[in-house]
């Protein structure tokens, strides 16, 4: 038998615990709730259930408990984050930055002062958090931003650009990189800092998406004021910092992706019985089944790959190339399955629903799944980024073209 399976027959009693407290506390009717809510209660209703899922401990369950947090274990986490799938319950979308990126860059690289001021303040759920590392020409090559922050005594000076930062106008912080020595090489003159978006000078742009919403904005600073003391690590250690916050972003969350992404496919297997008002039934077309079939295995395979990935990290063994493999695999997973979503749903799906605040990526609103699928190519790592770390990490491949 195998240690993670062992691990999560032990875990069983904590299994139930979870899934009671779930059966008693998640709304039956919060998809209808949300389903066409505006903003304003889409927000609240977010604000509602982190504090909710604080009571017990399962909003932040790997934040350590001096923290506030659940402190809960690996294997415990596993179970949770499987059980709040299993039953589809909203994401905690609003607070992802707050939750992961925050945590995992101050807890490694912020002061005492940081940490204090900023972590309470997260689980009380009244810090939203955003991030602020894109720039136009510098979002795939993050080395390139021009972004330039200037020491002036006891604050930097700040003026640029960021773009396709999501939830902006919905956050009171933003995780800032700026150039802070332009004659350093790209990745050596960065700087990392905690931005106020209260502060003068800064300006919110929203991004309307092929979707109709506006998740994603555009950042201008112009003479903006950053204390010295949100400086995150050291002056021009920004890289460091940042690659603390993108590896945050991974690991557990892409198990709850995964787990839901097998709940979406009861939804898409229901979708194609269901009889149309030609009196067709997509489910009797043969490669309409074929292609159902296929994406199942595959759901299956990526299910696999994230066991495989926390049974290593269980064991203790070091992380390596698997994010970007299992990234790269569920975002294009992802966007043949929404694809064939709307090609089950026909002229039915041709419209688009107004977005599920904390819904998942497949809600049975195909069409509005298809088009955000396609974010999920870019934010995080785009897909031709993972295969270029995959094949110069993993695979060992150089850099450059061989010659002859």
């Amino acid at each position: 038998m195998s240690e993670m399976l062992q691990e999560m027959q032990r875990l069983e009693p904590f299994r139930r615990e979870v899934r009671e407290w779930l059966v008693h506390n998640l709304p039956d009717d919060w998809r209808e709730r949300m389903l066409g809510a505006d903003e304003e209660a889409g927000v609240a209703f977010q604000k509602w259930w982190f504090r909710k899922l604080m009571e017990p401990g399962y909003a932040a369950p790997h934040w350590p408990k001096e923290w506030g947090g659940g402190g809960l274990s690996f294997a415990e986490q596993i179970v949770l984050y499987e059980e709040i799938a299993r039953v589809g319950a909203p994401r905690l979308i609003l607070y992802f930055v707050a939750l992961h990126h925050v945590l995992g860059t101050l807890l490694h690289w912020g002061t005492d002062e940081q940490r204090k001021r900023h972590f309470p303040a997260v689980l009380s759920g009244d810090e939203i958090w955003c991030q602020g590392f894109s720039e136009p020409g510098a979002g795939s090559d993050l080395a390139s931003l021009r972004c330039r922050a200037e020491r002036r005594g006891d604050h930097y000076v700040v003026n640029g650009q960021k773009t396709w930062s999501s939830n902006a106008h919905l956050a009171r912080y933003c995780l800032l990189l700026a150039r802070t020595d332009p004659d350093a090489p790209k990745t050596k003159g960065i700087s990392y800092f905690i931005l106020d978006l209260q502060t003068p000078g800064i300006t919110l742009r929203p991004i309307k998406q092929m979707t109709g919403a506006s998740h994603f904005n555009e950042i201008f600073l112009d003479d903006v004021v950053i204390p010295a003391k949100n400086l995150v690590g050291p002056e021009n250690g920004g890289w460091q910092v940042a690659q603390a916050t993108l590896s945050s972003e991974r690991g557990l969350s892409v198990l709850e992706l995964a787990e839901r992404m097998r709940e979406g496919f009861k939804l898409l297997l229901a979708d194609a019985q269901r009889s149309r008002a030609s009196g067709k039934v997509p489910y009797e077309d043969d490669e309409i089944r074929r292609q159902l079939v296929n994406v199942h295995i595959r759901i299956d395979a990526l299910r696999l790959l994230v066991n495989d990935q926390l049974s290593a990290v269980l064991r203790g063994g070091a992380v390596g190339v698997e994010p970007s493999i299992i990234k790269l695999y569920y975002s294009e997973l992802l966007r043949e399955f929404t694809q064939l979503g709307v090609e089950i749903g026909g002229i039915d799906a041709q419209y688009l629903q107004a977005v599920l605040m904390g819904g998942a990526n497949e809600t049975g609103y195909w069409m509005q799944d298809f088009l955000y699928s396609w974010a999920w190519t870019i934010s995080g790592g785009s897909s031709e980024i993972q295969r270029n770390i995959i094949a110069e990490r993993g695979l060992k491949l150089p850099r450059e073209p061989l010659t002859a």
